[in-house]
Protein backbone atom coordinates (compact mmCIF):
# COMPACT_ATOMS: atom_id res chain seq x y z
CA UNK A 1 0.00 0.00 0.00
CA UNK A 2 2.76 2.62 0.82
CA UNK A 3 4.81 1.21 -2.20
CA UNK A 4 1.01 2.10 -4.63
CA UNK A 5 1.11 5.65 -2.58
CA UNK A 6 4.51 6.63 -3.32
CA UNK A 7 4.44 5.38 -6.86
CA UNK A 8 1.14 7.60 -7.31
CA UNK A 9 2.82 11.04 -5.62
CA UNK A 10 5.58 10.41 -7.85
CA UNK A 11 3.46 10.12 -10.85
CA UNK A 12 1.90 13.31 -9.56
CA UNK A 13 4.97 15.07 -9.42
CA UNK A 14 6.51 14.12 -12.41
CA UNK A 15 2.82 16.00 -14.25
CA UNK A 16 3.27 19.03 -11.88
CA UNK A 17 6.43 19.14 -13.12
CA UNK A 18 5.94 18.83 -17.01
CA UNK A 19 2.74 20.97 -17.08
CA UNK A 20 4.71 24.18 -15.14
CA UNK A 21 7.83 23.63 -17.71
CA UNK A 22 4.98 23.69 -20.96
CA UNK A 23 3.11 26.65 -19.01
CA UNK A 24 6.82 28.78 -18.39
CA UNK A 25 7.74 27.81 -22.02
CA UNK A 26 4.45 29.00 -23.32
CA UNK A 27 4.61 32.51 -21.63
CA UNK A 28 8.16 32.83 -22.83
CA UNK A 29 6.85 32.09 -26.18
CA UNK A 30 3.99 34.99 -26.19
CA UNK A 31 6.50 37.50 -24.12
CA UNK A 32 9.07 37.03 -27.36
CA UNK A 33 6.17 37.00 -29.41
CA UNK A 34 4.89 40.35 -28.29
CA UNK A 35 8.12 41.69 -27.96
CA UNK A 36 8.36 40.99 -31.59
CA UNK A 37 5.14 42.12 -32.36
CA UNK A 38 6.39 45.87 -30.63
CA UNK A 39 9.97 45.91 -32.22
CA UNK A 40 7.85 45.28 -35.78
CA UNK A 41 5.70 48.02 -34.98
CA UNK A 42 8.70 50.22 -34.10
CA UNK A 43 10.49 49.45 -37.08
CA UNK A 44 6.92 50.57 -39.04
CA UNK A 45 6.70 53.64 -37.25
CA UNK A 46 10.35 54.27 -38.31
CA UNK A 47 9.59 53.82 -42.21
CA UNK A 48 6.52 56.47 -41.96
CA UNK A 49 7.19 59.45 -43.57
CA UNK A 50 7.14 63.10 -41.98
CA UNK A 51 5.13 65.64 -42.72
CA UNK A 52 7.42 68.67 -44.35
CA UNK A 53 5.82 71.84 -44.34
CA UNK A 54 7.38 74.77 -47.31
CA UNK A 55 9.90 77.20 -45.55
CA UNK A 56 7.55 80.15 -46.41
CA UNK A 57 6.06 83.07 -44.74
CA UNK A 58 3.02 84.45 -46.53
CA UNK A 59 2.67 87.45 -43.91
CA UNK A 60 3.94 90.28 -46.74
CA UNK A 61 2.48 88.13 -49.50
CA UNK A 62 -0.95 87.93 -51.84
CA UNK A 63 -2.19 85.96 -53.94
CA UNK A 64 -4.10 86.26 -57.06
CA UNK A 65 -6.24 82.84 -58.58
CA UNK A 66 -7.22 81.71 -61.47
CA UNK A 67 -10.87 81.81 -60.77
CA UNK A 68 -13.13 84.82 -60.55
CA UNK A 69 -14.93 86.54 -57.65
CA UNK A 70 -18.13 86.86 -56.39
CA UNK A 71 -18.92 90.21 -57.19
CA UNK A 72 -17.29 89.78 -61.00
CA UNK A 73 -16.12 86.14 -62.30
CA UNK A 74 -14.25 88.20 -64.73
CA UNK A 75 -11.93 89.78 -62.19
CA UNK A 76 -9.64 87.22 -60.38
CA UNK A 77 -10.02 86.42 -56.27
CA UNK A 78 -7.59 87.55 -54.63
CA UNK A 79 -6.37 86.49 -50.70
CA UNK A 80 -4.22 88.95 -48.24
CA UNK A 81 -2.83 88.75 -45.33
CA UNK A 82 -4.01 87.31 -42.22
CA UNK A 83 -6.60 85.07 -44.40
CA UNK A 84 -4.10 83.58 -46.98
CA UNK A 85 -2.22 82.32 -43.64
CA UNK A 86 -4.73 80.10 -43.44
CA UNK A 87 -4.37 78.33 -46.85
CA UNK A 88 -4.35 75.01 -45.85
CA UNK A 89 -7.93 75.05 -44.97
CA UNK A 90 -9.30 77.36 -46.90
CA UNK A 91 -11.79 75.64 -49.42
CA UNK A 92 -11.28 78.17 -51.81
CA UNK A 93 -8.05 78.10 -51.86
CA UNK A 94 -7.29 74.57 -52.04
CA UNK A 95 -7.33 73.84 -55.58
CA UNK A 96 -5.18 76.29 -56.80
CA UNK A 97 -2.67 76.94 -53.29
CA UNK A 98 -1.61 73.93 -51.54
CA UNK A 99 0.36 72.11 -49.87
CA UNK A 100 2.81 68.94 -50.72
CA UNK A 101 3.16 67.34 -47.44
CA UNK A 102 5.35 64.75 -48.34
CA UNK A 103 8.11 67.07 -50.14
CA UNK A 104 7.43 70.04 -48.04
CA UNK A 105 6.65 72.45 -51.15
CA UNK A 106 3.67 74.99 -51.59
CA UNK A 107 2.10 74.09 -54.73
CA UNK A 108 0.55 76.82 -57.18
CA UNK A 109 -1.63 75.59 -59.67
CA UNK A 110 -3.01 77.60 -62.97
CA UNK A 111 -4.93 77.17 -66.18
CA UNK A 112 -5.96 79.47 -68.72
CA UNK A 113 -9.70 80.90 -67.43
CA UNK A 114 -11.68 84.19 -67.85
CA UNK A 115 -10.26 85.47 -64.56
CA UNK A 116 -7.52 87.60 -65.59
CA UNK A 117 -5.99 91.29 -64.46
CA UNK A 118 -6.69 94.14 -66.98
CA UNK A 119 -3.46 94.28 -68.69
CA UNK A 120 -3.27 90.31 -69.80
CA UNK A 121 -4.91 87.70 -70.98
CA UNK A 122 -3.04 85.14 -69.03
CA UNK A 123 -4.69 83.60 -65.47
CA UNK A 124 -2.07 82.70 -62.74
CA UNK A 125 -1.96 81.51 -59.04
CA UNK A 126 0.50 83.84 -57.75
CA UNK A 127 2.05 85.76 -54.85
CA UNK A 128 2.28 89.37 -55.06
CA UNK A 129 4.46 91.01 -51.96
CA UNK A 130 3.11 93.56 -49.60
CA UNK A 131 5.47 95.26 -47.49
CA UNK A 132 2.67 96.05 -45.48
CA UNK A 133 0.26 93.05 -44.93
CA UNK A 134 -2.88 93.67 -46.52
CA UNK A 135 -1.91 96.77 -48.71
CA UNK A 136 -0.28 97.25 -52.54
CA UNK A 137 0.33 100.80 -51.83
CA UNK A 138 3.67 100.73 -50.01
CA UNK A 139 6.46 99.73 -52.47
CA UNK A 140 10.08 99.77 -52.63
CA UNK A 141 12.58 101.29 -55.70
CA UNK A 142 16.40 100.24 -56.66
CA UNK A 143 17.55 102.71 -54.46
CA UNK A 144 16.04 101.20 -51.47
CA UNK A 145 16.86 97.65 -53.11
CA UNK A 146 15.69 94.19 -52.83
CA UNK A 147 16.40 90.36 -52.67
CA UNK A 148 14.23 87.71 -53.19
CA UNK A 149 14.96 84.25 -53.31
CA UNK A 150 13.31 80.75 -53.89
CA UNK A 151 14.12 76.65 -54.00
CA UNK A 152 11.54 75.49 -56.88
CA UNK A 153 10.87 72.49 -59.00
CA UNK A 154 8.13 72.39 -61.54
CA UNK A 155 5.88 69.56 -60.70
CA UNK A 156 3.88 69.42 -63.65
CA UNK A 157 3.02 71.15 -67.21
CA UNK A 158 1.34 70.63 -70.23
CA UNK A 159 2.40 70.70 -73.72
CA UNK A 160 1.39 72.66 -77.30
CA UNK A 161 0.00 71.61 -80.15
CA UNK A 162 3.55 70.72 -81.42
CA UNK A 163 4.67 69.18 -78.18
CA UNK A 164 6.52 71.53 -76.02
CA UNK A 165 6.00 72.35 -72.97
CA UNK A 166 3.89 75.80 -72.20
CA UNK A 167 6.00 78.64 -70.54
CA UNK A 168 5.77 80.01 -67.36
CA UNK A 169 6.71 82.59 -65.03
CA UNK A 170 7.73 81.76 -61.57
CA UNK A 171 9.15 85.19 -60.59
CA UNK A 172 8.98 88.81 -61.18
CA UNK A 173 9.61 92.39 -60.22
CA UNK A 174 6.68 94.58 -61.57
CA UNK A 175 6.70 98.31 -61.68
CA UNK A 176 4.19 100.59 -59.68
CA UNK A 177 3.56 104.33 -60.64
CA UNK A 178 3.58 106.27 -57.50
CA UNK A 179 -0.26 108.36 -56.79
CA UNK A 180 1.56 111.72 -58.16
CA UNK A 181 3.19 109.23 -61.19
CA UNK A 182 -0.23 108.36 -62.33
CA UNK A 183 -2.18 112.24 -62.15
CA UNK A 184 0.78 113.35 -64.10
CA UNK A 185 0.18 111.18 -66.82
CA UNK A 186 -3.96 110.86 -66.32
CA UNK A 187 -3.29 107.28 -65.88
CA UNK A 188 -6.60 105.49 -64.15
CA UNK A 189 -4.05 103.13 -62.36
CA UNK A 190 -0.56 102.63 -60.49
CA UNK A 191 0.43 99.92 -63.00
CA UNK A 192 3.93 100.25 -64.40
CA UNK A 193 5.25 97.96 -66.82
CA UNK A 194 7.57 94.14 -65.04
CA UNK A 195 11.20 95.38 -65.14
CA UNK A 196 11.72 91.52 -64.60
CA UNK A 197 9.77 87.85 -65.88
CA UNK A 198 11.80 84.96 -65.16
CA UNK A 199 10.45 82.39 -67.26
CA UNK A 200 10.33 77.93 -66.90
CA UNK A 201 10.65 77.89 -70.70
CA UNK A 202 11.42 73.86 -72.04
CA UNK A 203 13.56 72.73 -69.03
CA UNK A 204 15.50 76.18 -68.57
CA UNK A 205 14.84 79.29 -66.72
CA UNK A 206 14.67 82.40 -69.21
CA UNK A 207 15.31 85.90 -68.34
CA UNK A 208 13.58 88.64 -69.82
CA UNK A 209 14.08 92.74 -68.88
CA UNK A 210 12.59 95.91 -70.18
CA UNK A 211 14.75 98.69 -71.96
CA UNK A 212 14.16 102.17 -72.50
CA UNK A 213 13.53 102.79 -76.37
CA UNK A 214 14.08 106.29 -76.47
CA UNK A 215 17.25 107.59 -74.19
CA UNK A 216 16.33 110.85 -74.56
CA UNK A 217 12.96 111.26 -73.12
CA UNK A 218 11.63 113.02 -70.23
CA UNK A 219 11.05 111.91 -67.01
CA UNK A 220 7.36 112.26 -67.65
CA UNK A 221 7.67 110.38 -70.90
CA UNK A 222 9.74 108.16 -69.32
CA UNK A 223 6.26 106.92 -67.10
CA UNK A 224 4.33 105.50 -70.08
CA UNK A 225 4.03 101.97 -70.22
CA UNK A 226 4.76 102.30 -74.50
CA UNK A 227 8.29 104.35 -73.56
CA UNK A 228 9.81 100.66 -72.20
CA UNK A 229 10.38 97.23 -74.59
CA UNK A 230 11.91 94.05 -74.00
CA UNK A 231 15.31 93.39 -73.93
CA UNK A 232 16.15 89.86 -76.35
CA UNK A 233 16.24 87.94 -73.75
CA UNK A 234 18.77 85.73 -71.83
CA UNK A 235 18.81 81.83 -71.39
CA UNK A 236 20.62 80.21 -68.24
CA UNK A 237 22.76 77.02 -69.90
CA UNK A 238 21.71 74.60 -67.00
CA UNK A 239 18.85 72.82 -67.60
CA UNK A 240 16.42 72.26 -64.70
CA UNK A 241 13.84 70.18 -66.44
CA UNK A 242 11.73 69.06 -63.05
CA UNK A 243 14.12 68.49 -60.82
CA UNK A 244 14.58 71.28 -57.68
CA UNK A 245 16.74 74.33 -58.37
CA UNK A 246 17.25 77.70 -56.81
CA UNK A 247 16.81 81.04 -57.94
CA UNK A 248 17.63 84.71 -56.29
CA UNK A 249 17.19 88.14 -57.51
CA UNK A 250 19.26 90.80 -56.17
CA UNK A 251 18.62 94.83 -56.72
CA UNK A 252 20.56 97.89 -55.94
CA UNK A 253 20.47 101.26 -57.56
CA UNK A 254 20.94 100.79 -60.75
CA UNK A 255 21.85 97.25 -61.08
CA UNK A 256 20.01 93.77 -60.99
CA UNK A 257 21.51 90.35 -60.40
CA UNK A 258 19.88 86.92 -60.80
CA UNK A 259 21.49 83.72 -59.93
CA UNK A 260 20.85 80.32 -61.14
CA UNK A 261 21.76 77.39 -58.27
CA UNK A 262 24.42 79.37 -56.86
CA UNK A 263 26.52 79.17 -59.62
CA UNK A 264 25.47 80.54 -63.05
CA UNK A 265 24.65 84.58 -62.75
CA UNK A 266 23.23 87.08 -65.12
CA UNK A 267 24.36 90.98 -64.71
CA UNK A 268 21.93 93.87 -65.85
CA UNK A 269 23.92 96.83 -65.04
CA UNK A 270 23.23 99.52 -67.57
CA UNK A 271 21.28 102.94 -68.26
CA UNK A 272 18.56 101.07 -68.93
CA UNK A 273 18.53 99.78 -65.08
CA UNK A 274 19.14 103.61 -64.08
CA UNK A 275 16.19 105.08 -65.74
CA UNK A 276 14.28 102.21 -64.21
CA UNK A 277 14.82 104.32 -60.64
CA UNK A 278 11.59 106.17 -61.15
CA UNK A 279 9.52 103.53 -60.75
CA UNK A 280 8.29 101.85 -57.10
CA UNK A 281 8.27 97.72 -57.40
CA UNK A 282 6.89 94.52 -55.70
CA UNK A 283 8.11 91.14 -56.03
CA UNK A 284 6.21 88.46 -57.73
CA UNK A 285 6.21 84.55 -57.58
CA UNK A 286 4.55 81.24 -58.76
CA UNK A 287 2.81 80.11 -61.43
CA UNK A 288 1.68 82.95 -64.32
CA UNK A 289 0.93 80.70 -66.55
CA UNK A 290 1.30 81.69 -70.43
CA UNK A 291 -0.83 80.13 -72.73
CA UNK A 292 -4.63 79.74 -73.67
CA UNK A 293 -4.86 76.48 -74.88
CA UNK A 294 -8.01 74.28 -73.72
CA UNK A 295 -7.10 72.08 -71.48
CA UNK A 296 -3.59 72.77 -70.62
CA UNK A 297 -2.24 73.69 -66.64
CA UNK A 298 0.62 73.93 -65.09
CA UNK A 299 1.67 73.35 -61.60
CA UNK A 300 4.82 74.30 -59.89
CA UNK A 301 6.33 73.92 -56.69
CA UNK A 302 8.12 76.29 -53.94
CA UNK A 303 10.08 74.86 -51.26
CA UNK A 304 11.17 77.95 -50.25
CA UNK A 305 10.91 81.13 -50.60
CA UNK A 306 12.14 85.10 -48.82
CA UNK A 307 12.39 88.70 -49.17
CA UNK A 308 14.04 91.09 -47.57
CA UNK A 309 15.03 95.07 -48.01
Amino acid sequence: MNNFRRGLFATFLIFFLNTEIISQTNNSSISKSENQIKKSGKKKNKKKKKIKLPKIDLNNWKVTLPIGRLSNIKKPLEISPPEILDYATNETLKPYMYNDSIGGALVFHAFPSNAKTGNTKYSRSELREQMVPGSNSTNWTFAQGGKMKGKIAMEEVSKDKNGKYHRVIIMQIHGRLTNEQRELIGKKDNDAPPVLKIYWKDGKIRVKTKILKDLNASYKETLYKDAWGDDVGFTFEQEVGFKKFTLEVKVTEGKMLIVLNNNEFKKYESIHMKKWGIFENYFKAGNYFISRDEGSFAKVKFYELSISH
